[in-house]
């Protein structure tokens, strides 16, 4: 596998001599094979990523993995010509009448490691916008989705020359040696101590890392926000693919005085949402046996502890079998529970009452910065408060999830939870190197600071500051 991988890496690092900057018609018909790809497969994509599963409803693969798979890459269609162009620059006044502008280049070859959790967006987002940007890509696949990987890397081969695009399959081994190649950008999604690895391997040869990590985003409810609709948004985004999402609610900060009526209100939503329960349809199984047994784990840790334990569901709460685990909400965790110091990555969700909501800002503002914030408040200057106030990678004002569904705004983390950033026009700008010229006019005075410097330049030079 390290023969193949090393062989995928050459042949598209040699690719590059003969077109190392390919024109917008190059760059349009790559973005419209892997248009067609995910269009045409999408029930074989659903079909594959619900086996890998065990279970994962198909309204959710394409609700979350297909249509925003399609928007990156229309984005990129629509925008990528005028993204590509030469953008004009200002010079400074005493340079003048020189011109300036600045030159978007393909880095090279990119890496991109895809995670379990959404292997399809999460490889087609990071590639629509390294593609527009003119890059050949090497691929890896998760191993825990090994059905959609095989997939995915068959119809890669079937649409892309390899020098193009190649997909490569494997487990930590391959990662490993495909985090140490000397790439001209690396992509990784997943798990902060996978993160700090992928960048200790890249370092060796400086090759610049976009780490999209995680963290302990927060849901914070202030004092007189409609709770039933906190309630309503904040499940559906932990609840979607059963939580795990890189950017799912991980614990809500509520007023003490409304921790019995989040539950009840939870209790309601949630039968509302699944009334099959735990075989519910439209509710995704944990992705393996390993992550569920892991989640079992802290939970069952946090009752040991004396945790009060609520159920959302009736009946049984977890499928041994399938891989279903109920949701279910932890009330006030101590800190040093694992549900409290570790990304929860599933349906577990705690419930961390305060008494004064700066106690609520100041707990947020002494954890590791999240990837994502919700803060549900509809006062206007407490909001931006508390804008100012709290570190995350990215947020949304009285929802969930969705600042990462606009193609507008840049998606990333900061510290623990990653750093760069990319969609649409930022993931772009990621992939590029955006090379800075300078074209001096014939009409110009540097001669007058030639050397041997005299009276002349001094007194040039006085006016240029003064100025």
């Amino acid at each position: 596998m390290r023969d193949e991988l090393l062989l995928a890496f050459e042949r598209q690092r040699s690719a590059l001599s003969t077109d190392p900057c390919p024109d917008w018609g190059v760059r349009a018909d790559r973005l419209r094979r892997l248009q067609a790809l995910v269009a045409t497969h999408e029930a074989a994509i659903a079909a594959a990523i619900d086996a890998d599963f065990g279970g994962r409803p198909a309204i959710e693969t394409e609700l979350a993995e297909v249509w925003p798979s399609l928007e990156e890459l229309k984005s990129a269609l629509r925008h990528g010509r005028r993204w590509m162009a030469p953008r004009r620059a200002p010079v400074g006044k005493w340079f003048l009448p020189a011109r300036a502008e600045i030159r978007p280049r393909p880095l090279g070859v990119v890496g991109i490691v895809v995670p379990w959790n959404y292997p399809l967006y999460l490889a087609v987002g990071p590639l629509a916008a390294a593609l527009a940007a003119g890059n050949r890509v090497l691929v890896k696949m998760p191993e825990a989705t090994p059905g959609f990987s095989a997939l995915f890397a068959r119809l890669v081969r079937e649409a892309f020359a390899p020098e193009e695009l190649a997909v490569l399959e494997g487990g930590p081994e391959l990662a490993a040696a495909f985090s140490a190649l000397p790439f001209d950008h690396l992509l990784f999604t997943g798990s902060t101590a996978v993160g700090r690895r992928v960048m200790a391997a890249a370092a060796e040869h400086l090759t610049p890392v976009t780490l999209e990590l995680g963290g302990k985003s927060p849901a914070v409810i202030t004092p007189g926000y409609p709770l039933e609709h906190a309630v309503q948004r904040i499940l559906a985004g932990k609840l979607l693919n059963a939580g795990q999402t890189c950017i799912a609610p991980d614990h809500v900060r509520l007023p003490r005085a409304l921790l019995g009526d989040f539950v009840a209100a939870a209790r309601r939503e949630a039968q509302r949402g699944y009334p099959g329960a735990l075989a519910d349809a439209n509710l995704a199984s944990i992705v393996n046996e390993r992550q569920y047994r892991r989640l079992a784990g802290w939970r069952d840790e946090a009752l040991s502890r004396g945790v009060r334990i609520e159920p959302l569901f009736d009946g049984p709460q977890q499928d041994d079998t399938r891989h279903r685990l109920a949701p279910q909400l932890l009330l006030d965790p101590p800190a040093d529970t694992a549900v409290m110091h570790e990304e929860i990555f599933g349906p577990l969700l705690p419930l961390v009452p305060y008494d004064r909501l700066e106690d609520a800002i100041a707990a947020v503002q002494a954890g590791p910065r999240p990837l994502a914030l919700y803060w549900f408040d509809h006062d206007r200057a407490r909001t931006d408060a508390a804008l100012r106030a709290l570190p995350a990678g990215g947020v949304t004002v009285n929802d969930t999830l969705l600042h990462i569904a606009q193609e507008s705004l840049p998606f990333g983390g900061v510290g623990a939870s990653g750093m760069g950033h990319y969609h649409g026009r930022w993931g772009f700008d990621t992939f590029s190197k955006l090379v800075p010229v300078f074209r001096q006019s014939r009409l110009n005075g540097m001669a007058l600071f030639l050397p041997p410097y005299g009276a002349t330049m001094r007194r040039l030079l006085g006016l240029m500051k003064r100025w």
